[in-house]
């Protein structure tokens, strides 16, 4: 059986930690152990605290992959798409590691992040770090509602989560994040009705404008899989920020790279008719990164397989 982390297909949470690092060290046997120990940590919270509903993702950077699993790697698993044209960009982070930590009470999410930190201290330096909360009825700062059009139920696995095309990997789930930073001045500039045509809905009730274009945000995110499913990715993102500055740190998961890079390409270079996300008028991405979010029992099993320095598979 192979189990995907808890964290991937979670319901919403009002709270999130992201941490992301780079790894300083070459002890990756150690590493190895202390990623199972973190998946230790994440259920020991969720048990003493189950009120919270605690969930964690542990992801590995697909350009750090091939160090601490070196036997092979996930079929999709490649560099962050790095793209742009003209002023819309999606800025390559390098990162070692991702850890999502979601719960509905912030103090637990704090707690749990100086366990993480404390347990990889001596191995990793701090990226990154975006503390983010659930705003209003699950809407962006902007004002709309972000992920509504999510898979639900069962279909979160289909979607979310590595099936039987990729047997080693099963029950994994591919990662993508980014932090946006919002023109919040220009954003509130603009009247209801120029909002709402950018993002190609009713913002006080989600509709779909018939009239919105290929241009809205809705248009150009609404992308459909190889076998036409939609949606084809699972989002988890959520808005952060403070008085100065707003945003959304988006993160999806999904069982195949290529719907993450064919929604950003649709987003960015939009079509031969010059119809690209409007929403990157008044959001701009300032960090991006790739990973793999192997199951629970690759973790596990593969944190016991190192024996005098040599690999045992």
């Amino acid at each position: 059986m192979s189990q995907p982390q808890k964290g991937v297909c979670a319901e919403p949470n009002l709270h999130a930690q992201y941490l992301l690092f780079n790894v300083v060290d070459d002890d990756f046997p150690a590493m190895r152990e202390k990623l199972s120990r973190l998946l230790d940590l994440f259920e020991h919270f969720d048990d003493e605290h189950y009120e919270a509903m605690v969930s964690g993702v542990i992801a590995i950077g697909s350009s750090f992959w091939s160090e601490i699993y070196p036997h092979s790697s996930p079929q999709e698993l490649v560099g962050f798409p790095d793209m742009q044209s003209e002023d819309r960009c999606a800025p390559v982070l390098p990162c070692d590691l991702f850890i999502q930590i979601r719960a509905d009470r912030l103090d637990i999410c704090h707690a749990v992040g100086i366990e993480v930190l404390d347990l990889l201290r001596v191995h990793v330096e701090l990226v990154e770090q975006v503390s983010a909360f659930r705003y209003l009825d699950g809407r962006d700062l902007t004002g709309f509602l972000d992920g509504e059009d999510n898979p639900r139920g069962m279909k979160k696995i289909d979607i979310a989560v590595v099936s039987d095309n990729d047997p080693e990997y099963k029950g994994g789930s591919y990662i993508h994040v980014q932090r946006y930073r919002h023109d919040m001045s220009r954003w509130n500039a603009l009247s209801l009705r120029r909002q709402e045509g950018v993002m190609g809905k009713t913002k006080e009730h989600n509709l779909p404008l018939v009239d919105s274009g290929r241009s809205s945000h809705s248009f150009r995110t609404k992308l459909t899989g190889p076998n036409g499913e939609y949606p084809s990715l699972l989002k988890q993102s959520m808005p952060y920020g403070d008085m100065l500055m707003q945003g959304l740190f988006f993160v999806s998961c999904a069982n195949s790279s290529k719907a993450f890079s064919n929604m950003l390409h649709s987003r960015i270079f939009g079509d031969e008719m010059g119809h690209y996300d409007r929403l990157l008028d008044y959001s701009n991405a300032e960090t991006g990164a790739a990973f793999f979010a192997p199951s629970i029992q690759f973790i596990k099993r593969h944190a016991k397989e190192y024996d005098d320095g040599k690999f045992s598979f």
